[in-house]
């Protein structure tokens, strides 16, 4: 069987009975075609004919991505995690661009646009021209050729930042029309545009309907602001409420991403105990919390290290182990943080069976 088609085939017509299948079909592909991660596999002496579930499928923990390149064939696009010239960079070097293309609206749709077909958007993230190699460029530039109602302003670039003016100028175009916006960006990137409002003592009134995705997080940022403290802002700068804002969480290594689905309890209704603050995957994906030590699964409640498993890695390596530390909660799970060091036993252990030679 064609691993990557069967993996294709569950993104088009999710079957959860077909999950461990196609799982261990895309495990049995992998172990043929990216010797680095065999070499893996062959250390914990797993092979596929014995694996019998998905769950005892080695993952590779995302520093190996900094040293191997883990693909099935010679790649057509490569991204790379963000970084300077003193650090390595990871790298998800992909052979095919099919199943990205074919994971990311769905879930991208139902959790920011459960209401509309289409929206006018703003981006704070610099274009796939300029971010060639960005994930997060490559999956806004998608959004902005399908889904956008009109061109996108595009309001951040690597050499010049912030277009203040040119945010300043898109939204007080809206509010004249009562055209709702989409603003898309990292959480890092809209601390500054609310550092400017502060400091201009400016507060606009985004029409009603307005709306937020943001990529969270701020690793190796020089400032770091609570959610809390986000959502505040948001509203009193924006005049965007916590119900509109929507936080994506994804990794340069995979090619799913999670979404918080609070606006999509919004619309619908929906009062779920975890009050739409978790993360959720689409039905290709399935994440594990494991123990940083000994990799073993934990119990719901015990936090531990995220382990994400996603079909739609199927042209590369499917278990990804992250240093991001989570529990699962509700529908999902919470991001607590970065894993330390000393967190990390298990992560450098895989990585340095898969670096082996």
């Amino acid at each position: 069987m064609d691993a990557p088609a069967a993996a294709a085939r569950f993104l088009e017509a999710p079957d959860p009975a077909a999950f461990d299948e196609t799982a261990r079909s895309v495990f049995a592909f992998q172990y043929a075609h990216v010797p680095p991660y065999r070499r893996l596999c062959e250390h914990r002496g797993v092979h596929p004919e014995a694996v019998t579930d998905w769950r005892e499928i080695p993952p590779v923990p995302t520093a190996a991505f900094q040293h191997v390149r883990l693909t099935s064939g010679d790649p057509v696009r490569i991204f790379r995690t963000s970084g300077t010239s003193e650090t390595r960079r990871g790298e998800h070097a992909l052979p095919d661009l099919g199943l990205y293309r074919r994971s990311w609206k769905g879930p991208f749709c139902a959790a920011v646009l459960p209401d509309r077909r289409r929206m006018a958007m703003v981006s704070l993230v610099p274009s796939e021209a300029e971010l060639p190699d960005s994930s997060l460029a490559f999956m806004i530039a998608r959004a902005a050729e399908t889904l956008a109602e009109g061109p996108v302003l595009e309001a951040m670039s690597p050499r010049t930042g912030l277009d203040f003016d040119a945010l300043r100028a898109g939204f007080e175009t809206a509010a004249a029309r009562g055209e709702p916006l989409l603003l898309l960006g990292t959480a890092f990137a809209f601390v500054h545009l609310l550092d400017r409002c502060e400091r201009e003592g400016i507060a606009f009134v985004l029409p009603e309907g307005s709306r937020i995705m943001d990529t969270g997080g701020f690793k190796g940022r020089s400032r770091e602001v609570a959610r809390g403290e986000l959502l505040a802002a948001y509203r009193e700068r924006l005049g965007i409420p916590e119900t509109h804002v929507v936080s994506e969480y994804g990794m340069t290594e995979l090619c799913s991403q999670f979404y918080e689905p609070v606006l999509a309890d919004r619309i619908s209704g929906n009062r779920a105990a975890d009050g739409g603050r978790v993360f959720v995957g689409p039905p290709w994906v399935r994440t594990r919390v494991l123990d940083p030590e000994t990799l073993a699964e934990l119990r719901p409640g015990e936090p531990g290290l995220l382990c994400h498993f996603d079909l739609a890695n199927a042209w590369t390596v499917s278990a990804v182990l992250t240093e991001d530390l989570g529990v699962a909660a509700g529908r999902g799970f919470r991001v607590l943080g970065r894993a330390r060091g000393a967190e990390l036993r298990g992560c450098s252990l895989a990585a340095e069976a898969i670096l082996e030679r």
